[in-house]
C-alpha cells in the first residue's frame, strides 16, 4: 500500500498561495479598469491628505471641537441630494465625460484650498465652502464611477473588480492618514493641499485615457424625479433591499469612529489613537490580501449577512476586550468583516442591476453610504454620553449582530441569493422597472426560481 506522503506537494502549496491572493483579473484583460483603479487610487490618497488638513486648520484657526464636528453636518446634506442627482445623470450622460467633468472640479477646488492656506491669516469659511462642494461634486461623480464597471469588465470578474475596489480603499485607510500627519507637522497644510492638487492632476491625466460609457439610453436633461424608477425596482427586489439595509445596520451601529478619541483616554493610551484609526484598514487589507476565495462563492447574500453578524460581534468584543492590543485586534476583524460585506455588496449590485438604472442605484448606494455612518456618530455619541464608551460599543455591536439575524430571517431572499441565477433576468426587470409596470410585483424575485447549479 502506498502511504500517503506527510507533506503537501508544492504545487499543491502554490496553487493554494494563488487562491488566496487577489484576482487580479480585472486589470489584466481591461485597460479602462486598470485607468479607473489607478486613477481613483490616486485620488484617494491625495484626498485623504485634504480631509486630514481640514479639521486640523480649523481647530488650529478656532479652537473649537464644536467647529470641527461641523464639517460632517455640511457635507452630508450635499452628499446626500447630488448623489441622487448624480445617480440619475449616470444614466443619461456618458459617464467618463460625467467623472472627468468632476475630478477638474475637485482640482480647482484643491488650488482654493491651497491659496487660501498660503495667505498671512487663512479664512475659515473657505475651508467649510469646499468640504460642501466637494461633497456635492463627488455625490454627482461617484454613482458615474461606480456605474462604469459593469460595462468594463466581464460578468464573471465583476467579484474581483469589487475586491479590487476596496483594496484601494484599504491601502489608502493605511498609509495615507500616517504620512498626512507627519507633512502637515512637517510643512503645514499648504503641503497637504498642494499634494492633493499634484494627485487630482495625474488622476485627470488617467480618466482623460479612459474610452467613453455613454448611457445606454436617449441623451436628455436628467430629471430627479427619474430616480423614482430606480427606487421603484429596489423595493421590487428584497434581496437588494436587503444589502441596503445590511450596510445601513453595520455603519450606524459598527462603525464607532466618533468614539476613538474618547476610547484611546479610556484604554490611558492617547498616543495610540492613529493606530484605532487605522485598524479598520489594516483588516480590509488584509482581507483584500487573501480575498482571492471571493471568486469561488456564488452564495453572495449569505456573505452579506454573515460578513454583517461578524462585524457587530467583533464590536461587541471590543467592548470587553482586555487592554488596548485587544480592542486593536478586535477593530482589525470589523475592518475585515466590513472588506467582505462591501465587496459581496458591490458584486451584487454590479452583477443584477440592469445597466439603464445602474446609475440610480448607486445614487441609493450612496445616500445609504453616506447616512449610515453619520447616524452611527449621533447614536455612539450620545449612547456613550449617557452609559459610557463601552456600553455604547457593546450596545451597537450586538444591536448590529442581532439587525443580521433580523434581515435573514426577514428577508429569505437575500439569503438565498445565488449569483449563478440572476444575469438571465436582470434586462428583463431593467426593461419592467424603467416602463413602471405592476406585473413585476407579481413576479417572483432572482432567487425565488429554482437553480439546477446547486
Amino acid at each position: 500500500m502506498t502511504s500517503r506522503p506527510d507533506h503537501p506537494h508544492p504545487h499543491s502549496r502554490a496553487r493554494a498561495r494563488r487562491h488566496l491572493l487577489p484576482n487580479t483579473a480585472p486589470w489584466r484583460s481591461s485597460r479602462d479598469f486598470r485607468l479607473i483603479w489607478t486613477s481613483g487610487t490616486v485620488t484617494l490618497l491625495g484626498s485623504i491628505f485634504t480631509m486630514t488638513a481640514i479639521p486640523l486648520q480649523i481647530a488650529d484657526l478656532t479652537a473649537s471641537p464644536l467647529a470641527v464636528g461641523a464639517v460632517g453636518a455640511v457635507e452630508l446634506v450635499p452628499a446626500v441630494l447630488f448623489g441622487l442627482y448624480g445617480g440619475v445623470l449616470a444614466d443619461r450622460a456618458d459617464r467618463r465625460t460625467v467623472a472627468l467633468a468632476t475630478e477638474v472640479a475637485l482640482a480647482a477646488l484643491s488650488a482654493l484650498l491651497l491659496a487660501n492656506a498660503l495667505l498671512g491669516t487663512p479664512a475659515v469659511w473657505p475651508l467649510y465652502l469646499a468640504a460642501g462642494v466637494a461633497a456635492a461634486l463627488q455625490g454627482i461623480q461617484q454613482p458615474s464611477v461606480e456605474a462604469m464597471v459593469p460595462r468594463l469588465v466581464p460578468q464573471d470578474q465583476l467579484v474581483a473588480a469589487g475586491a479590487l475596489l476596496s483594496l484601494r480603499w484599504s491601502i489608502g485607510g493605511v498609509a495615507a492618514p500616517a504620512a498626512a500627519g507627519l507633512l502637515i507637522a512637517v510643512a503645514g497644510a499648504p503641503a497637504a493641499y498642494l499634494v492633493d492638487l499634484g494627485t487630482f492632476l495625474l488622476s485627470i491625466a488617467l480618466l482623460a485615457q479612459v474610452r467613453p460609457v455613454p448611457s445606454v439610453r436617449d441623451a436628455e436633461a436628467p430629471r430627479l424625479t427619474e430616480f423614482l424608477a430606480g427606487a421603484r425596482y429596489a423595493a421590487r427586489r428584497p434581496d437588494l433591499v436587503g444589502t441596503y439595509l445590511a450596510d445601513l445596520a453595520a455603519t450606524t451601529f459598527a462603525l464607532p469612529t466618533a468614539l476613538f478619541p474618547f476610547l484611546a483616554a479610556d484604554l490611558d493610551a492617547t498616543w495610540a489613537l492613529g493606530l484605532l484609526y487605522s485598524a479598520g484598514a489594516v483588516g480590509g487589507l488584509i482581507a483584500a490580501a487573501t480575498g482571492g476565495w471571493t471568486d469561488r462563492v456564488h452564495r453572495h447574500g449569505r456573505l452579506v449577512l454573515l460578513a454583517a453578524a461578524l462585524v457587530g460581534a467583533a464590536t461587541a468584543a471590543a467592548a470587553v476586550a482586555p487592554g488596548l492590543w485587544g480592542v486593536l485586534l478586535c477593530l482589525t476583524v470589523v475592518g475585515a468583516a466590513h472588506w467582505i460585506g462591501d465587496t459581496f455588496r458591490s458584486a451584487i449590485w454590479n452583477q443584477s442591476i440592469p445597466d439603464e438604472l445602474r446609475g440610480r442605484a448607486a445614487g441609493l448606494e450612496m445616500l445609504i453610504g453616506s447616512a449610515g455612518p453619520a447616524l452611527g456618530d449621533l447614536r455612539a455619541g450620545g449612547l456613550a454620553a449617557r452609559q459610557g464608551i463601552r456600553a455604547a460599543l457593546r450596545m451597537g455591536g450586538l444591536l448590529c449582530l442581532g439587525s443580521s439575524a433580523a434581515l435573514s430571517a426577514a428577508i429569505p431572499a437575500l439569503w438565498r441569493y445565488d449569483r449563478r441565477a440572476c444575469s438571465d433576468q436582470r434586462g428583463r426587470d431593467g426593461q419592467a422597472a424603467l416602463n413602471d409596470q405592476p406585473a413585476l410585483n407579481d413576479q417572483p424575485t432572482l432567487n425565488d426560481r429554482p437553480t439546477h447549479h446547486d
